[in-house]
């Protein structure tokens, strides 16, 4: 009962996570900096990433390897936030 409590919470935190999404992209036509906006996307995708990690493939009970896919996914989205910001490099 206990996991699936955990994972109906991960369920719910995903869903607000997406809605926040889409109310940053929307925003992005309104004449807000593309760049921040696209930032803050960014963020919340990384963000979406680590709660399916770690809740639905159950990484939460192996904290090594939590860490090791929480390194490479956050230098995976740094890499693309560096080229997202500065595309003429």
């Amino acid at each position: 009962m206990i996991k699936s409590d955990a994972l109906t919470r991960a369920w719910v935190v995903l869903i607000a996570l997406s809605g926040l999404s889409a109310v940053v992209s929307t925003m992005m036509d309104r004449g807000f900096d593309t760049r921040i906006m696209g930032s803050v996307v960014l963020a919340l995708a990384l963000m979406k990433a680590r709660i399916i990690l770690s809740r639905y493939l159950g990484l939460a009970d192996a904290p090594s390897w939590r860490r090791g896919f929480n390194l490479t996914l956050t230098l995976f989205c740094l890499l693309l936030l560096g080229l997202y910001l500065f595309p003429q490099l």
